[in-house]
């Protein structure tokens, strides 16, 4: 691996690590009811979004990329009624991001510009396309989830 490629891993195996702090930063400290609270009837749960996001990155990079077998349901990722446990919610999107950091790692020089297709995804052609546009997708919905834990302190 090159200088420039090992780099290129490390700064973005990096990003997520920070992506997921900021995540637990803010999610931590809510209580189980306060996760799966909406503030506002449109939107989501800071619950339904870590959902959303641990689904997100395991069809994406887990079974696009890496080759995990995730069979992803979208809809139920901010429709899940049973509410599960807060701590196990979190676990989940953890190995998730273990995962994603663990295949980002993994590239070759030659695998950052590998074909690269999925559902939905028609605009990331190559494996460092997905694995950019999923950083920033990830970190859009932690703005989402900072700002419901800051609606949710008013209340």
């Amino acid at each position: 691996m090159t200088e420039l490629s090992a780099a290129v891993a490390e700064s973005l195996a990096g990003y997520y690590e920070f992506i997921a702090k900021q995540l637990h930063k803010w999610a931590d400290p809510l209580p189980p009811e306060q996760f799966w609270r909406k503030p506002y009837d449109y939107g989501n749960s800071a619950g339904h979004l870590v959902l959303h996001l641990t689904g997100n990155l395991n069809y994406y990079i887990g079974a696009r990329l890496a080759g995990t077998g995730y069979v992803r349901n979208r809809d139920l990722e901010f429709s899940e009624p049973s509410r599960p446990p807060k701590d196990e919610v979190l676990a989940a999107f953890d190995r998730a991001i273990a995962m994603v950091t663990a295949a980002i790692r993994s590239q070759s020089e030659e695998d950052w510009t590998r074909p690269y297709s999925a559902e939905r995804e028609p605009e990331a052609g190559d494996r460092f396309a997905i694995l950019l546009r999923c950083a920033g997708h990830a970190y859009h919905h932690v703005g989402q989830i900072i700002y419901l834990c800051r609606e949710l302190a008013k209340n």
